[in-house]
């Protein structure tokens, strides 16, 4: 696996917020904090962009979340949840993301992607086969094998969760 990072590499970087929120809730009964993370994803080379894709449920407090992402650098994309007859319910950003990345990768030379989700596996294979280098950030325990395994680099934010986390987080359970 590479590790090879360059001052120069233009990196844009997608999070899938609802993925980050419930592997962090599920695995530590924490919250991301999503400025270390972007921190990480980018070290000492050149952002181009950051966006974070969250799914609005009228919950109160998201539109301070909202602002927080905003204010410490990600462009914020939101899509309502929707809600079907019966009462399913359906709110993910994957066509979304894949579109993003494919209309930057003419402009960046990484692309890191924060989720875990296994659907995304083709993205990366994509990005790769256009000279683009392959990142993921997520938690070890509930990403995709796949997905982890067509990254060029992976960080896994359980080996140092304290730091990927914010409150006091309990873990609820490992593989390892």
């Amino acid at each position: 696996m590479s590790t090879t990072k360059y001052k120069e590499q233009r990196v844009a970087v997608f999070v899938d917020v609802q993925n980050m929120y419930y592997s962090a809730k599920n695995l530590y009964s924490a919250k991301v904090d999503f400025s270390q993370v972007l921190k990480a994803a980018v070290g000492k080379r050149k952002l181009i962009r950051a966006f974070a894709y969250v799914i609005k449920a009228d919950v109160g407090a998201e539109e301070q979340f909202f602002e927080a992402l905003n204010k410490i650098g990600f462009e914020v994309k939101e899509k309502e949840l929707q809600i079907f007859y019966g009462g399913a319910k359906k709110g993910d950003w994957d066509v979304g993301i894949c579109m993003d990345v494919i209309r930057l990768l003419p402009k960046i030379d990484v692309v890191v992607l924060v989720s875990g989700d296994g659907d995304y596996t083709e993205l990366l294979k994509y990005a790769k086969s256009r000279g683009v280098k392959a990142e993921v950030i997520a938690f070890g325990q509930t990403a995709s094998k796949h997905l982890s395994e067509e990254a060029e680099e992976m960080i896994d934010m359980s080996e140092d969760a304290p730091k990927y986390l914010i409150g006091n987080p309990k873990k609820n359970g490992s593989r390892k």
